[in-house]
């Protein structure tokens, strides 16, 4: 069974794209917590990031550089916050990782 991200990718479904390259797909969070709050998600599936791989390396890197680009398309130069959640008790709710950008507010710690 396809997850929300595969159909998005497959354009099965819409979503708000904010970015598009090869490797990556940048959306906007549907519920977001923060003014600014975008997902950038890897178009090749890995679940989660306990489940990477040293091959995956690459993939994750460049996300994390487009979620870095993100934050200064947006203007969130006096700060932003990049999570990664892994399994139920790390807030996992979809199975195919992603990297949650947030910014445009003070970010407390600890984040919950």
């Amino acid at each position: 069974m396809k997850s929300i991200f595969e159909k998005i990718i497959n354009r099965e479904i819409p979503a708000e794209i904010l970015w598009e390259d090869e490797v990556c797909i940048v959306i906007k969070d549907i519920e977001p917590q923060a003014p600014f709050h975008c997902l950038v998600i890897p178009k090749r599936k890995i679940e989660r990031i306990a489940l990477a791989v040293e091959s995956d390396g690459k993939t994750i890197g460049h996300l994390l550089i487009i979620a870095r680009q993100m934050a200064t398309d947006h203007n969130l130069d006096s700060g932003f916050r990049i999570v990664i959640n892994n399994g139920a008790e790390g807030g996992e709710s979809v199975p195919h990782l992603h990297v949650h950008v947030l910014g445009g507010r003070q970010m407390k710690w600890p984040p919950g």
